[in-house]
């Protein structure tokens, strides 16, 4: 059974790079602490029971892939793209988000009963992001997005916002058969 993923177009390709354009879409999340397993663990888990009927309305809402994680980035602070990512910054605080299935719109979505879980309209974004497989630990993690930074810098791209962890397959998968991707929104 096929699992919906964000609508993109591939604007470059130099894998396992990729320059994308998404288009609009709207996230259930959910923010969490501690290690990156941790946060994900928890945050998947409530959108989870949004997504299972943990709503007003009691409606399952179909699975979508990717599961994203991202660090929450300091509101005040600017996010320089020479810096290496540090996961543990940020006092372990993380964001996880599913993207809802696209038949839905802000208003036709039910309501999470979890007051944890938010719903947030994102438009249309450009974004660059490294493919990988296997397993991922936040070593791996930190590994691929400073890879990611320095093919942006290569490419004179530059980012917004903070580097975003997306899983696409479920925890038993076959380490090789994973897909995993870091994405980094970029400046228009």
């Amino acid at each position: 059974m096929a699992i919906e993923e964000p609508k993109y177009s591939v604007l470059e390709k130099t894998p396992p790079f990729e320059l994308r354009s998404y288009a609009p879409m709207i996230l259930a999340e959910a923010q969490t602490e501690g290690s990156l397993d941790e946060a994900s663990s928890q945050g998947f888990r409530l959108i989870a029971g949004y997504i299972f009927g943990q709503n007003q309305v009691s409606e399952k809402i179909a699975m979508t892939v990717p599961v994203a994680v991202e660090e929450q980035a300091p509101k005040s602070a600017k996010i320089a793209m020479t810096a290496p990512v540090n996961i543990e910054s940020n006092a372990g605080k993380w964001t996880v988000s599913f993207v809802m299935p696209s038949e839905y719109t802000m208003e036709s979505l039910p309501k999470p009963l979890n007051p944890r879980v938010q719903l947030r309209q994102i438009p249309a974004v450009k974004r660059a992001v490294i493919m990988f497989t296997g397993f991922n630990s936040e070593n791996k993690v930190a590994e691929k997005t400073l890879e990611l930074e320095e093919w942006m810098r290569s490419k004179n791209l530059q980012a917004v916002g903070v580097p975003r962890f997306a899983r696409y397959n479920p925890p038993w998968s076959i380490p090789f058969m994973r897909r995993n991707e870091i994405m980094i929104d970029i400046r228009d």
